[in-house]
């Protein structure tokens, strides 16, 4: 019981495992209780290490922001990577996009990390997004509306495409051992596949929403671009633009790693002796 009331907001408690209903005392008629209010947050460790610490975003991406928060990091500090995204297009799309997202960390951590004016530096953590055409061609946001409408009938025409998100996760070490940070990075794959009955028409009234200009691809699978989508084979808020798991994983690894090195050093020192 003690428990439960440690997590009470402004004094409510959760929502109940069974259905509330409540009688109306003019005609006795039972009707069901409206939801008291949102879930409970996470209550992880390793959230729960970080979550009041500054913690920086380096993506002005509002949909990573809102992925994140959904895990607890929910006052994230917003600071894009000024880095141009122009690698060659001749590397693969795995090399492109993790070395793009490798990029947007490390160049914010380096500014940041001697920010101390806005107070220690706890995580950061980058991320890229590609689409891939089923040719292998690297699909970057629409240029014009033109543009748009062609890139969403070539994604519907040509089956199925990939959708690829590289996420960096960078924290200081505590101790003074070269380089002076834990650096993690995965790279995860989404295979998605169009409905190949669209219409045109319906391309076109999706162009019209501009949902999809500020996004690789042109779509957003999280709105209304939805509606485009046939089937997915793999994580879903990997194509939204972060994959939750995957990134709680690096997250537990880059502060588990002053810990990791304490027990290589002490391996080493008992091995000497």
């Amino acid at each position: 019981m003690s428990e439960t009331k440690n997590f009470l907001v402004d004094g409510e408690p959760p929502p109940a495992y069974e259905t509330t209903t409540i009688r109306d005392l003019k005609n006795g008629s039972a009707k069901t209780a409206p939801p008291l209010r949102a879930p409970l947050p996470l209550n992880l460790p390793t959230i729960n290490a970080v979550k009041h610490s500054r913690c920086i975003l380096a993506s002005a991406s509002p949909r990573r922001k809102q992925l994140l928060a959904q895990i607890g990091l929910s006052n994230l500090e917003i600071v894009p990577s000024t880095v141009p995204e122009n690698l060659p297009k001749s590397l693969s799309p795995f090399e492109y996009v993790l070395q793009t997202a490798t990029q947007k960390a490390m160049t914010v951590y380096a500014v940041e990390i001697d920010n101390l004016a806005s107070g220690e530096l706890a995580l950061v953590i980058a991320a890229d997004t590609i689409v891939v055409s089923s040719v292998g061609r690297i699909l970057e946001k629409p240029r014009s509306e033109g543009d748009h409408i062609m890139m969403l009938k070539g994604l519907r025409d040509s089956g199925s495409h990939k959708v690829f998100t590289a996420v960096a996760v960078m924290a200081p070490l505590k101790s003074a051992r070269d380089p002076g940070y834990a650096l993690e990075t995965v790279v995860e794959e989404t295979t998605v596949r169009f409905d190949k009955k669209l219409t045109d028409d319906l391309i076109m009234a999706y162009v019209k929403t501009r949902e999809g200009v500020d996004k690789a691809g042109g779509y957003g699978i999280q709105g209304v671009g939805a509606l485009l989508v046939d089937r997915i084979e793999g994580s879903f808020d990997n194509v939204v633009g972060l994959p939750l798991r995957a990134t709680l994983d690096l997250i537990e690894k880059v502060l588990d790693h002053d810990e990791e090195l304490e027990d290589e050093y002490t391996a080493k020192e008992f091995g000497e002796e």
